[in-house]
């Protein structure tokens, strides 16, 4: 039995290799992942600083308010430390993110939007190749 799950464990690279597309390569999916990771991290990081902000607030709150009693002045440190370290970590996480793509030049899919000019009613755009909307 144990030879059965070290060898399925030795052909697994090999089942994952096959399941890749024809059409996609290592390294488009490399860079899509990349890409993925950097839009997950740079959606998530602002709201766990601001978390991480709050804690330290709460943290030097209740180490204020708790000034007489040694144990709540504890624990408020202990809220202040994990504060610093959560932002600590979060802000290099961003900073390593940023790093790799700088470095492998990824650089985000650039979603454009129509320039829209309301027209008198009547009237209809006209969109020129110079990008600019004239009503007539």
């Amino acid at each position: 039995m144990k030879k059965l799950v070290a060898l399925g464990l030795l052909l697994s690279p090999l089942a994952a290799f096959a399941s890749q597309t024809s059409g996609l390569t290592t390294t488009s999916n490399f860079f899509d992942l990349i890409g993925r990771f950097s839009a997950i991290i740079g959606t998530l990081v602002p709201f766990i600083i601001g978390l991480a902000v709050l804690v330290i607030i709460w943290g030097l709150f209740n180490y204020i308010a708790g000034a007489g009693d040694e144990e709540k002045r504890g624990q408020a440190k202990q809220y202040i430390i994990w504060g610093v370290i959560g932002l600590f970590v979060m802000v290099s996480i961003w900073g390593l993110v940023g790093i790799v793509k700088n470095t492998l030049n990824i650089s985000p899919a650039s979603i454009s939007t129509p320039n829209v000019v309301p027209c008198p009613v009547g009237k209809t755009a006209t969109y020129n190749n110079n990008g600019t909307v004239t009503c007539s």
